[in-house]
């Protein structure tokens, strides 16, 4: 405790820390402002009633950092910009140029494939913006809005995801921490004193067992998402020391390269979110139709988190989606590379291939753990729900997942940061 008393001194004594910290604020500040301001011909009462026991747009409403609840200019939030990095990542498979992009050409290449993704996220934004408020019309959330009324709130909706990202890309580069990320916390921390109000003016003493275990559960996930995100497995290395005139002399050092066993942090969960998102907005969208097609819509608008079905696909999503982001933003054969051309090498295996397949191996092992651990943790508040039939359990252990590592992922980036400082 003295320890992190200490850091938090020392972090805060530092001029250049300090300032971006004041920069992210005073960037929530103006994000918070804009989540506050509605679109026009919005009834934010009978909104918010509509919204308050409606899992669904709880979910979205994470993505949105809140803006949804108001149905504000910030109402999709980064939802369309994470929807289109999926569909950006998955291309990389399919594409051998586009993985090349992302992974071989550095900062540069990063730039460029972050670009794509912004331009991608304008139609998506347009898609997604006209599909909400078309649900919300149907479900009588918001009044008839006419084809001009509608194409001026959407066209609101898509600038306010593209301000949204340009706020986030800021506080990406004078800030601390991803930015994106950091917008999600920031709408989920805003809301809960309001959750808290809610809380007690919703309390039901009849369900005060449900209430200690879900705390209990909540303080064992902070504990278990802290531990998993800091753990490492040490990959031996030998870097050969050198002579002056660049011939090998005598005795080597040992040393080694971490690995984290989570590799893609909390973005697993943020993805596999945002495509079960999307049956149940295709399915509010088609419900109103007749026939087969609004048969399916119903079919589709009833995939919530009250059904097993959903808990099932949610596992398998987070599963598959830590996997993937691993294999997307960590390869062995660069690494193999980095270390050849270092001088260094993993003691009992070639350089080249070998060490490639070596650490291959090793990531695969390590990202099954992370994998399994990530999928059972996501799952638990769905579990405690259907066993309590509390809805908003799901939606606030998702949001505290969240919340969790991306503290985690701040307090990293700031140690280091003071690390640098120190030497």
């Amino acid at each position: 405790m003295n320890t992190l008393l200490a850091k938090v001194k020392e972090f805060f004594k530092d001029k250049t820390l300090r300032k971006k910290v004041i920069f992210v604020v005073l960037m929530f500040l103006v994000f918070k402002l804009l989540s506050n301001i509605p679109i026009p011909g919005v009834n934010t009462d009978r909104l918010g009633a509509f919204l308050q026991n409606n899992q669904f747009f709880g979910v979205l409403n994470i993505f949105a950092g809140g803006g949804l609840s108001q149905l504000s200019l910030m109402m999709l939030g980064v939802g369309p910009y994470i929807t289109a990095s999926i569909i950006m990542q998955l291309l990389t498979v399919v594409f051998p140029k586009m993985k090349q992009l992302y992974q071989e050409e550095g900062e540069a290449g990063r730039k460029k494939f972050a670009s794509y993704s912004r331009w991608l996220t304008i139609p998506l934004a347009f898609l997604q913006g006209f599909s909400l408020l078309t649900l919300l019309e149907r479900q009588g959330a918001i009044d008839y809005l006419t084809l001009s009324q509608k194409g001026i709130n959407v066209l609101i909706a898509v600038g306010g995801t593209m301000l949204l990202l340009w706020i986030a890309d800021r506080i990406s580069e004078y800030g601390i921490g991803n930015g994106t990320s950091l917008i999600i916390f920031a709408g989920i921390v805003a809301a809960i004193p309001q959750q808290i109000n809610q809380f007690f003016f919703t309390y039901d003493p009849s369900k005060l067992f449900t209430y200690i275990l879900f705390a209990v559960v909540s303080l064992l996930i902070i504990a278990l998402v802290v531990y998993v995100t800091e753990a490492e497995r040490p990959i031996a290395v030998t870097y050969a020391r050198q002579g002056q005139s660049g011939q090998v002399a005598m005795g080597n050092v040992n040393s080694y390269v971490p690995v984290r066993i989570n590799q893609a942090g909390v973005m697993p969960i943020i993805f596999a979110l945002s495509i079960l998102l999307l049956p149940q907005l295709l399915g509010g969208f088609l419900a109103a139709k007749e026939g087969v097609i609004g048969t399916i819509g119903k079919s589709l608008a009833g995939f919530n988190q009250q059904s097993w079905t959903y808990a099932i696909i949610y596992f398998v999503l987070v599963f598959f989606f830590t996997y993937f982001y691993t294999a997307v933003t960590f390869d062995p054969k660069q690494m193999a590379s980095n270390l050849q051309k270092g001088g260094a090498f993993v003691p009992g295996v070639r350089p080249g291939e070998a060490t490639e397949k070596h650490i291959g191996n090793i990531v695969g092992r390590i990202t099954l753990i992370g994998a399994v651990f990530l999928s059972v943790i996501a799952i638990i508040p769905l579990i405690i729900q259907k066993i309590s039939g509390i809805n908003s359990i799901a939606i606030g252990g998702t949001a505290l997942l969240i919340v969790v590592s991306v503290v985690v992922d701040i307090l990293k980036k700031s140690d280091a940061q003071l690390s640098m400082k120190r030497y």
